[in-house]
């Protein structure tokens, strides 16, 4: 591929992600500001304390989740993209309920019934290892368990299985 056609086709690229992410959202700016730049938000969640944190589901395969928190006034506190380990790791099995998890990390991928009336959420995420990331719940709605796991249908070339030489799981 020449170079000009490379530089061109990478332009296009990012310029066509630039409504993608929060570009543009600042401290201080209103909740219109906000939905003017990223659209609806997908979710809204009540904090502790009474402040709104508003969900931006985003991706194919919703692999980035947006969380724009507002303060008591209305007005943007805090922007951060939630799918990954740090968020992840912040929900903690046995103290955690399915609304915290919700507030914290946003909507799931996908939602299937688990043995005893429990469910399994499952999130996708940016890897390169073809991995989600899910939450069972027991029928009360508390976490009992967490992790990480191999995305079923995904057949990606860096899958975890096959750089360790065992077949893929399905």
């Amino acid at each position: 591929m020449n170079v000009r056609l490379w530089v061109i086709s990478t332009t296009v690229a990012l310029a066509s992600c630039a409504g993608y992410g929060p570009v543009g959202v600042q401290p201080g700016q209103t909740e219109a500001d906000v939905v003017k730049v990223m659209g609806p938000p997908t979710g809204r969640y009540t904090m502790p304390g009474g402040t709104q944190r508003l969900e931006f589901a985003r991706g194919p395969y919703g692999r980035h989740t947006y969380m724009v928190d507002l303060d008591g006034q209305g007005r943007v506190a805090q922007v951060d993209q939630v799918l990954g380990p740090r968020y992840f790791d912040s929900v903690i099995p046995g103290k955690t309920t399915s609304d915290d998890v919700l507030r914290t990390i946003g909507r799931p991928s996908e939602r299937a019934g688990a043995m005893r009336n429990g469910q399994i959420w499952s999130w996708r995420y940016a890897n390169n290892d073809c991995l989600w990331w899910q939450a069972q719940f027991d029928s009360q709605g508390v976490l009992v368990q967490a992790g990480y796991g191999p995305e079923r249908g995904c057949d990606a070339p860096n899958r975890a299985e096959r750089r360790m030489g065992r077949p893929a799981i399905s």
